[in-house]
């Protein structure tokens, strides 16, 4: 398992910020195009989630499921492929619904909206969420009838949830920032090498 007091304690040494004039969404897919191609074919989900700590079963499902249900959204005018590959550069069109609205339609982050996720839900600690908080904050987020999207947002925190808790089961601010523009994601690899290596000496 990676360790999250570590991942949280590196995130704010580093004291980056998020540019609102980039789209900070592509730059989040963009970990799992392993090729660095533009594309995204489903063994590249599936290698990026081992990456990070994600189990078997778990990663082929959520790799079948993310580029089955994305890959057309983003070819725009393009026949499907049974390879469903996701085009990065148009992962804006393949936002799903019931999400937090930090992303804006183009992609971009909305600082706003994520400060005030922590307005809203962080009753116990100022700066992160417990898991009830975190689901207080799915359920207020949920769209009617948008199965798909309550289904894409309980699966994408969860899991974030299940990797970067710290010790005493919250959810850091830094850590879901992180989240947003994909520097976690790096983060969590070098993590996970590093304790292999340490655990094969």
């Amino acid at each position: 398992m990676v360790s999250t007091n570590s991942t949280t304690s590196d995130l704010q040494e580093k004291g980056e910020s998020i540019p609102n004039d980039q789209n900070v969404l592509q730059k989040h897919v963009l970990f799992f195009d392993r090729n660095q191609d533009g594309i995204v074919y489903p063994w590249e989900t599936f290698q990026g989630l081992r990456a990070i700590g994600c189990g078997v079963v778990f990663s082929v499902a959520s790799a079948l499921f993310i580029n089955i249900s994305l890959s057309q959204k983003t070819r725009p005018g393009k026949y499907p492929s049974l390879l469903f590959p996701i085009d990065v550069q148009n992962i804006h069109l393949a936002k799903h619904g019931s999400d937090s609205g930090v992303y804006d339609h183009n992609g971009r982050f909305l600082h706003e909206k994520f400060e005030a996720i922590f307005r809203k839900y962080a009753h116990t600690h100022p700066d992160a969420l417990t898991s009830g908080e975190l689901m207080a904050m799915l359920r207020a987020n949920r769209e009617l009838k948008d199965y798909t999207g309550w289904l894409s947002s309980w699966s994408e925190w969860k899991t974030l949830y299940v990797l970067c808790k710290d010790s005493d089961g919250l959810l850091q601010k830094e850590t879901m920032r992180a989240l947003y523009d994909g520097s976690l994601f790096e983060h969590l690899e070098k993590q996970r090498a590093s304790a292999k290596k340490k655990a094969s000496i």
